[in-house]
């Protein structure tokens, strides 16, 4: 029985992911640790707050004391480390959180582990969750594989590149029982209201112009949020330590092709609020290192282990869709503490 740490479990991904694997075999203890900044909401966890398994614990990964506490209370084995500051344009106007939590935040949480586990019998692991960001901007051709060299583009690439080489340098150096994963752009459910999709979706709902950055022709490989924590699931305790294995979701999509998409399927679900959405599409000064094309070679983690998505983009757009059409409130709840909290 693993007791697994899961870091950033009150976010998108992270909380998306408790529900995915909580009630797995083989859990014993389920402990988010998550300070609650403004990406991670208590409201994404209502559905598993009182579960037997379920411990949530306040801490800052900037505290290696409080990180060291929770190590060692809670016997952790097991380490999904998800939490980072993720969006490219609060990086570019504050880096110096992204510098702080996603690299000495994920040195401290290394620390911490290699000092729990040193003389530890039986199986130990960490996950790092990472971006297909680090590897930069691909042409019209081409994909991400585990080999392509890194080449950043935006303060928080490079600082999850960063956390990549530090985590490598422990399974080089100590032997340390790392493992790390890339993967494309998540959709799905409870995704912040600033990010893409649901910026579009807001903007539907109230009727006010879609930004789209640049020519809107930027293309991304789009995940759906349920396939990516089933593949994190399957690295976790299945994949080989020292490795890195690349998650994508085989549906590349142009920005303006999706926020296109996402007008369509409004105009057919909610007629009341007006055809022809198309129009509220409007284009915005490009923002700084914007890269061009991200594209992933997922055939590492399908040989290796048989993970595909589940979901067809079509699927999963139209679940994600809905969700948000059907909690208004929760949008209404997290914008509100967003607003509420300081941030750069």
């Amino acid at each position: 029985m693993m007791n697994l740490l899961v870091t950033g479990g009150a976010g998108f991904i992270g909380s998306n992911l408790i529900e995915h694997i909580i009630d797995r075999p083989g859990i014993g203890r389920l402990v988010n640790l998550d300070c609650l900044t403004y990406a991670g909401h208590v409201a994404n966890l209502r559905a598993i707050a009182g579960h037997p398994r379920y411990v949530f614990e306040a801490v800052d990964l900037r505290d290696r004391a409080a990180v060291d506490r929770v190590l060692a209370q809670h016997g952790i084995t097991h380490v999904l480390h998800l939490a980072s500051e993720s969006h490219v344009d609060r990086s570019i106007r504050g880096p110096g959180n992204f510098v702080t939590t996603n690299i000495v935040g994920t040195f401290n949480l290394l620390e911490s582990c290699r000092a729990a586990w040193t003389g530890a019998s039986g199986p130990r692991r960490f996950h790092l969750v990472s971006t297909d960001e680090v590897y930069g901007s691909l042409g019209p051709t081409g994909y991400f594989s585990e080999e392509t060299p890194y080449a950043p583009n935006s303060p928080y690439s490079a600082t999850k590149a960063s956390a990549n080489l530090i985590a490598r340098a422990y399974f080089h150096t100590y032997g340390f029982p790392v493992v790390t994963t890339n993967c494309s752009n998540n959709y799905g459910p409870r995704q912040l209201p600033e990010k893409l999709i649901p910026v579009v979706i807001q903007s539907l709902l109230s009727r006010q112009p879609i930004p789209v950055y640049g020519d809107g022709l930027h293309v991304r490989d789009w995940l759906f949020v349920r396939d990516h924590c089933e593949a994190l699931w399957q690295v976790l305790t299945r994949g080989r330590d020292g490795e890195v294995y690349n998650i994508g979701g085989h549906n590349e999509r142009a920005n303006l092709r999706l926020v296109e998409e996402l007008c369509d399927r409004i105009d057919e679900l909610r007629p009341d609020l007006g055809r022809n959405s198309r129009r509220l599409i409007t284009f915005v000064a490009d923002r700084p290192g914007h890269d061009r094309r991200y594209a992933i070679d997922a055939g590492k983690i399908e040989r290796e282990l048989g993970w595909k998505p589940a979901y067809t983009f079509e699927r999963g757009i139209r679940e994600t869709l809905q969700w948000y059409l059907d909690h208004s409130s929760w949008m209404d709840e997290v914008r509100a503490e967003m607003a509420s909290r300081s941030h750069p």
